[in-house]
C-alpha cells in the first residue's frame, strides 16, 4: 500500500493458552496454531504491513474473553474495535450489553459473534429468543459478526431480512468451498444476502478455504470477484484472519494478496473506510 493509505484490519484473533483452552485448535492440520499469538507477536507484523488499527474478533463463547479482549483494547493503540461475545438467548441480553460498555475499555465493544458454525439447529439465527438477542445488539449500536458455512447463509438471509435495523457483518465470504473450486450453492446465496442493504462482508479467510499447501491467487478470485460484484467495495472490508491465516501464509502475503484480487476497485473502501464507518472505529 502507498504511505498515504492507512490500512484496517477488521479481524483477528489472539490467545493465551495458559489463560484458557482453544478447545476448537483441534488435529494435526491445526497443530501450528496450538501455541500462544499475542498483541506483541502481531503488532510488528502489521506495522510492517501498513495496518495501523484492527478489529480483534472473539474466538471461544465463555464470558471473560470478551472483557479481557476491552482491557486489551484499551492497553493497546492498535486495537481499534473489539467484536465480542456474548449469550445471545439470555433474557437480559440488553442489560448484559450494556454491562460490557462500562467496563474498563467498553468504548471499544463495535460488535457481537457467536459460533453459529458450529450450531446443531440449522435455523438457530431464527430462534425467538436469538432474535430478542440480536435485537438488543442493534438497540445498543453494535453490529452482528455472521461466522457460517455456505449451508446457513439462507439462514443468515431470512435472519437479516427480519431485523434490517441490525448491520450483519459476513466473516470470510461465508467460507465458500474454495479448495473443491465448486461456486454453487454458495455464489447463489452470498448473493441473495449481499441484496439487502443492512450487510457486509469481510474479504478474510479466503487462503484457509483453499488448499493450504499449494493454494494461488487465481484459486481464490472467482470467490472474491462475487463478492465485489455483489457487495461492491463499499460494503467490503479487509481482514487477514490472523493468526488462523498463517496456516497458509504470512501475514504479509495475505494483504498482499487482497491487493491484488482488489485491483482495479477502489482500495482505500475496503482496506479502510468500509470498517471505520461500520465498526465506529
Amino acid at each position: 500500500m502507498g504511505a498515504a493509505v492507512t490500512v484496517v484490519d477488521a479481524h483477528h484473533h489472539v490467545w493465551d493458552l495458559s489463560v484458557r483452552d482453544q478447545d476448537w485448535i483441534t488435529g494435526p492440520d491445526l497443530q501450528p496454531l496450538r501455541r500462544n499469538f499475542t498483541i506483541a507477536d502481531l503488532a510488528p507484523e502489521a506495522r510492517a504491513a501498513g495496518v495501523d488499527r484492527t478489529v480483534l474478533v472473539q474466538t471461544v463463547t465463555v464470558p471473560e474473553e470478551t472483557p479481557e479482549f476491552l482491557a486489551l483494547a484499551a492497553e493497546h493503540e492498535l486495537i481499534a474495535g473489539v467484536v465480542g461475545w456474548t449469550d445471545l438467548t439470555r433474557p437480559d441480553a440488553a442489560e448484559e450489553l450494556a454491562r460490557l460498555r462500562e467496563l474498563p475499555g467498553g468504548q471499544y465493544l463495535k460488535g457481537i459473534r457467536h459460533q453459529v458454525q458450529g450450531e446443531p439447529d440449522p435455523e438457530w439465527l431464527l430462534r425467538a429468543e436469538v432474535r430478542r438477542g440480536l435485537a438488543a445488539v442493534a438497540d445498543t449500536g453494535l453490529v452482528y459478526d455472521l461466522v457460517v458455512l455456505p449451508n446457513q447463509l439462507s439462514v443468515c438471509v431470512k435472519a437479516a431480512e427480519a431485523l434490517p435495523q441490525l448491520t450483519f457483518v459476513l466473516d470470510h465470504l461465508g467460507k465458500p468451498p474454495i479448495a473443491s473450486g465448486e461456486r454453487e450453492p454458495w455464489e447463489t446465496a452470498v448473493r441473495s444476502l449481499a441484496a439487502l442493504s443492512n450487510t457486509v462482508c469481510k474479504f478474510s479467510g479466503m487462503v484457509t478455504e483453499a488448499d493450504v499447501a499449494s493454494w494461488t491467487v487465481d484459486d481464490l478470485r472467482p470467490y472474491a470477484d462475487v463478492v465485489l460484484d455483489a457487495f461492491g467495495p463499499d460494503r467490503l472490508m479487509f481482514g487477514s484472519d490472523w493468526p488462523v491465516c498463517t496456516l497458509a501464509a504470512s501475514y504479509g502475503q495475505v494483504l498482499a494478496t487482497a491487493e491484488e484480487l482488489l485491483s482495479p476497485f477502489d482500495r482505500t473502501q475496503v482496506f479502510e473506510t468500509t470498517a471505520t464507518r461500520v465498526y465506529d472505529l
